[in-house]
């Protein structure tokens, strides 16, 4: 329970802080667009988008409550957050955190993520060569990495998992068990965890609830624990199960 309280904080944090975001000054219904090569020190709105042109500087943070938040190749910007849409930074994008309430999350390749990523309803995706230093979370949706790295641990509650193309993970995998409220049919549909070839989970992948797993014969998990042990994973040979 602690843990649902902790993502209830999070998204009625993330909506105070955006709903606050005419007193400060900015934009509601237009979209923000900023010049590639240009530098900000920050862009905000209400209903409206949020874009950051290629190799452009954002010293601030980009805020919006209903649009998507959009950063071209080579851009530097702080914190990207938003609650009815979706984040998404392209190729050797630098940044601090990535955060949605119901959307996607979408990291292109050789990007830097020097905090973590965080959904609550959303799919997040990370592709080759890129780097998040901290925890990647969300309770509904796909979290898949390509090529990837994470820092800290991968947690979801009804979320599939999938790494591939030997991508880290040097925390754990947690599949929290749902709560006796919410999430509806979700909570009695098995996640599926995918560690792919070469992928390796440096912690221990801690199941709450029972899952659907499968484990490459070339794949490295430090352990599986909670309901379920290694005994219990479908070990596959290629590129999938």
């Amino acid at each position: 329970m602690a843990k649902y309280v902790s993502k209830s904080a999070f998204t009625i944090g993330l909506l105070v802080l955006l709903l606050a975001v005419p007193a400060l000054g900015a934009t509601v219904n237009k979209s923000v667009k900023i010049a590639p090569g240009s530098e900000a020190s920050g862009a905000s709105s209400v209903n409206g988008s949020i874009s950051v042109g290629e190799d452009a500087v954002v010293t601030g943070n980009l805020k919006t409550v209903n649009g998507t938040i959009r950063v071209d190749e080579g851009a530097s910007i702080e914190k990207a957050s938003t609650v009815n849409g979706g984040v998404r930074v392209s190729d050797r994008v630098k940044c601090e955190s990535l955060s949605t309430v119901n959307g996607s999350v979408k990291v292109g390749e050789s990007a830097t993520v020097d905090g973590g990523l965080s959904a609550v309803n959303g799919r997040i995706m990370i592709r080759n060569g890129s780097g998040v230093a901290d925890d990647v979370t969300n309770v509904n949706g796909e979290i898949e990495l390509t090529g990837a790295e994470v820092g800290g641990n991968i947690e979801t509650v009804n979320g599939d998992i999938s790494l591939k193309d030997q991508s880290v993970v040097k925390g754990n995998i947690l599949v929290e068990k749902p709560n006796s409220w919410g999430w509806g049919k979700s909570k009695n549909r098995k996640p599926r965890i995918v560690i792919g070839p070469g992928s390796v989970v440096e912690g221990k992948i801690d199941l709450e609830r029972e899952v659907e797993l499968f484990i490459s014969e070339t794949a490295r998990v430090g352990s599986v624990e909670g309901v379920m042990s290694m005994d219990d994973a479908v070990r596959f040979s290629g590129d999938r199960p």
